[in-house]
């Protein structure tokens, strides 16, 4: 058995706060039932609506190129039309026709349900064109990763960052954040477009790249949850894989700085050669199951020759029966270093099924082997679904009892940022997944911290900071024990953790930032430059405007249409709220 093992932590360094017990109310017994709708409404429906969307995906795909391409222009020129039917003097701000409900991540899309002007983009959905000469996949904003992955894996090929969840769609990854184990070769979702079609506010249809006079815009639409502009289609680069991830399993065990550690040695050489191939993987992801263990993966690409040779093991994680990814991994703490072959498009959507493990809160059995085998064909639920019967009683419980964050922080803070997480929220298991924040021509959103290159800490090269994605899903140790816990103080206070610590919140997740906190997590200039620029203002909302938590006033409504917008407030050394 092999596995890196530290000293053991002082038991005082992990204690957290105690907390007196918390009473029950009618809302904890309906959630702890919720698996009978679940059962039997919303997985039904879940798999009907994927088979539906399958066959949309085969009937799109059997369109000849030119046939797609004339499509997307008559849908361009609808959403021009829409646009300019619009009176500034009458109607709210624009946004898409999108349902609330729809919308993957767990912010509640509150800004829907005050006045607005709603344009429909739900035709665009089609993959428009994979150039093998180019290595560019041009793709509609509603195209999904599973939809992307079963054309473009079958050719040896894939988006250079592929999101894990086969419902995230190319749109949501560029407005708003995508990563995956790719990313610290590649960068965010974002990072891995080369070309933006948008329609302006004025109607106009504007193609962006880095090096065109558009060139301002196409740094400020990653993270702007598309205020600048709508979304019509990408460019985003491909590369070249194998059919299948030879993926080693490591297990790390000591303190949470030990398994920080551990896992940044994973991927990151300790002699600063980042970008040597024969050094660093393909693919990484560490999952921390307690304050002491945790199971390092590392995958490079491999052939099928080399899958199939005598002695190799194959593991085709994507059956519906097979055990869920994260419990499979989670044997390596007892069994040691192991190393097996996953199919690609099985490995890139190794969490869908049971959506990291938040399927064991949905369904606390259906990780059984006797679920698996019964009815583990229709899982995953949709997460449109599960929030669209879930009614305001319980949306309001699962923000308080319940943590879905990422904290996107330098590398060298993970282990500071793993002991804050246990001090304040006790959640595991805890995903890392590493990714680099490229130095750019201009400052946007999200930026490295300033000279960081001088210091070349593990992981970093002249050109980009390693920074990693803290997953924090699950119910808090408090809430499990039955105790008291602050949901909403708790997100405040992680907001504010990774305001001092140079890190950023992404934004589908609950958040609880003031207009002045916000902007001092991200950076406006380029921003509200663009806003200004492209006449966003008063047409589009801020992305403060569509991420701030809560219903929308009528004032608030009027007061972004007349575009009364404050100075940013991106000052460092002003105190906090």
């Amino acid at each position: 058995m092999r596995y890196l093992a530290f000293p053991p932590p002082k038991m005082s360094d992990l204690e957290a706060p105690l907390r007196p017990k918390r009473k029950k109310i009618w809302v904890d017994y309906f959630v702890q039932f919720r698996w009978i709708i679940v059962i039997f409404v919303v997985l039904p429906i879940s798999f009907t609506l994927y088979f539906l969307t399958y066959l949309g995906d085969v009937r799109s795909d059997w369109k000849s190129y030119k046939q797609r391409q004339k499509e997307h222009d008559d849908n361009v020129k609808k959403v021009v039309k829409r646009l300019r039917q619009r009176n500034p003097s009458k109607d709210g701000l624009v946004c898409t026709a999108r349902k609330p409900w729809i919308a993957v991540g767990m912010r509640n899309v509150d800004y829907k349900r005050a006045r607005h002007f709603e344009v429909d983009l739900s035709a665009f959905r089609n993959i428009l064109e994979i150039d093998k000469e180019r290595m560019i996949a041009r793709v509609e904003p509603l195209v999904n990763m599973g939809q992307i992955t079963r054309v473009t894996v079958p050719m040896n090929l894939a988006l250079a960052v592929v999101a894990e969840l086969d419902d995230l769609t190319v749109g949501g990854l560029i407005n708003g954040y995508g990563i995956e184990g790719s990313s610290h070769l590649y960068g965010l979702f974002s990072d891995t477009v080369v070309a933006y079609e948008i329609v302006l506010a004025d109607g106009r249809v504007v193609r962006a790249t880095k090096d065109n006079e558009y060139s301002d815009l196409f740094y400020a639409i990653p993270w702007s949850q598309g205020t600048l502009g709508l979304l019509v289609s990408a460019e985003i680069k491909l590369i070249p894989v194998k059919e299948y991830m030879r993926l080693t399993y490591k297990p790390v065990k000591g303190s949470l700085k030990d398994l920080a550690q551990g896992y940044i040695d994973s991927f990151a050489p300790r002699d600063g050669d980042q970008d040597n191939p024969d050094k660093v993987p393909d693919f990484v992801e560490t999952m921390i199951y307690s304050p002491h263990e945790a199971v390092c993966m590392t995958g490079r690409y491999a052939s099928k020759e080399e899958a199939k040779k005598k002695g190799n093991k194959i593991n085709s994680v994507g059956w519906w029966f097979k055990p869920w990814f994260y419990q499979h991994a989670e044997t390596a703490l007892k069994k040691g270093e192991f190393v097996e072959y996953i199919p690609t498009r099985d490995y890139y959507h190794r969490h869908t099924r049971c959506l990291y493990w938040e399927g064991k809160l949905i369904l606390p059995f259906a990780d059984q082997w006797w679920f698996r085998f019964l009815l583990g064909w229709l899982m995953p639920p949709k997460v449109s679904l599960l929030k669209a019967t879930q009614g305001e009683a319980i949306r309001n419980y699962y923000h308080e009892m319940h943590v879905i964050q990422d904290m996107l922080v330098p590398l060298y803070k993970v282990g500071d940022a793993l002991e804050w997480v246990h001090h304040e929220m006790e959640v595991y298991p805890i995903w890392l997944c590493p990714h680099r924040l490229y130095k750019l021509p201009c400052k946007t959103m999200v930026y490295p911290e300033p000279g960081f290159e001088l210091h070349r800490r593990q992981g970093d090269t002249n050109y980009a900071q390693m920074f990693t994605d803290i997953g924090v899903y699950y119910a808090p140790g408090p809430v499990l024990r039955g105790e008291v816990f602050d949901g909403a103080e708790a997100v405040r206070n992680l907001e504010n953790w990774l305001i001092e610590n140079h890190g950023f919140q992404p934004q589908y997740a609950v958040s609880e930032l003031t207009e002045k906190n916000f902007w001092r997590m991200f950076d406006a200039e380029l921003y509200e430059e663009c806003r200004r620029k492209y006449r966003a203002v008063g047409n589009f909302m801020s992305v403060y405007y569509k991420s701030k938590k809560g219903r929308k006033t009528e004032k608030e409504v009027q007061e972004a249409e007349q575009a009364i917008l404050e100075t940013a407030y991106a000052e460092v050394d002003q105190p906090m709220d």
